[in-house]
C-alpha cells in the first residue's frame, strides 16, 4: 500500500497535517510571490504580469489587483480573461477552477479549506479542503465568500455581502447568506426574469 503525503491527501479532500514540512514551504513560497506582488507597482504591468504567471504555475492574462493572497498558487486554474479586484484571498488548499471571463469584486473570498468540529482534532493541526468550480462569465460582488465544496454554474451573479453555501445553478443571479437565486437570466442577457422582490447590491 502506498503512503500518501500530506500534500497528496490535501489535494484529495482528505484530513492532513497542515504544518507539514512540504506544505509549509508551498505556503511560504506562495506568501513570498504574494508580497512581491503586492509591492510591485502597477504601472509595471509586465512585471506583474510575470509574477502573477509564477503564482498561479500557468501562462494566462490574468489580471489581479493588491493586495492579493493565497495559500499556495498551484491549485488556482483560472480562464482566459480572469479579473481580480482589490483585497481578495484565494485559500486554495484544494483546486479552484475558474472559468473565462470571471470577475471578483473587492473583497472577495474564496476558500476551499476547513477545520474539524471537534477541538481536540482541530488543535492536533488536522484540517481538510473541497474543491470549488466556478463556470464561465461569472461575478462576484464585493466581499462574497465562497465556501469550501460548492460550484457556480456559467454566467452567475452574486450580489455584493453573499454567502455561497450551496451549489448556485447557472443563467442566475444569486443573495443573501446563504445565497439563493433571485433572478433567472433569460437568452437575451438584457432581459430578467424576477424569481423575488429582492433588490441586488453589486
Amino acid at each position: 500500500m502506498t503512503v500518501q503525503t500530506e500534500k497528496q491527501k490535501m489535494i484529495t479532500g482528505q484530513k492532513y497535517q497542515a504544518w507539514d514540512e512540504e506544505l509549509m514551504q508551498d505556503r511560504m513560497r506562495a506568501k513570498k510571490l504574494c508580497f512581491s506582488l503586492n509591492q510591485t507597482c502597477p504601472t509595471e504591468r509586465p512585471a506583474r504580469q510575470a509574477l502573477i504567471n509564477e503564482l498561479l504555475t500557468q501562462p494566462c492574462d490574468a489580471w489581479v489587483e493588491s493586495p492579493f493572497n493565497c495559500d499556495y498558487g498551484y491549485n488556482i486554474k483560472v480562464g482566459s480573461g480572469f479579473y481580480a479586484n482589490h483585497g481578495c484571498t484565494i485559500l486554495d488548499c484544494a483546486p479552484i477552477t475558474i472559468g473565462n471571463n470571471c470577475l471578483l469584486a473587492p473583497g472577495v473570498v474564496i476558500a476551499t479549506a476547513g477545520h474539524p468540529l471537534d477541538p481536540v482534532e482541530r488543535a492536533s493541526g488536522e484540517e481538510f479542503a473541497k474543491a470549488i468550480t466556478i463556470g464561465n462569465n461569472v461575478w462576484l460582488g464585493a466581499n462574497v465568500t465562497v465556501c469550501p465544496g460548492v460550484t457556480i454554474g456559467d454566467n452567475v451573479v452574486v450580489g455584493a455581502g453573499s454567502v455561497v453555501t450551496k451549489d448556485l445553478p447557472p443563467n442566475t443571479v444569486c443573495v443573501g447568506v446563504p445565497a439563493k437565486a433571485v433572478r433567472v437570466l433569460t437568452p437575451d442577457s438584457d432581459k430578467l426574469s424576477l424569481l423575488s422582490s429582492a433588490s441586488v447590491a453589486i
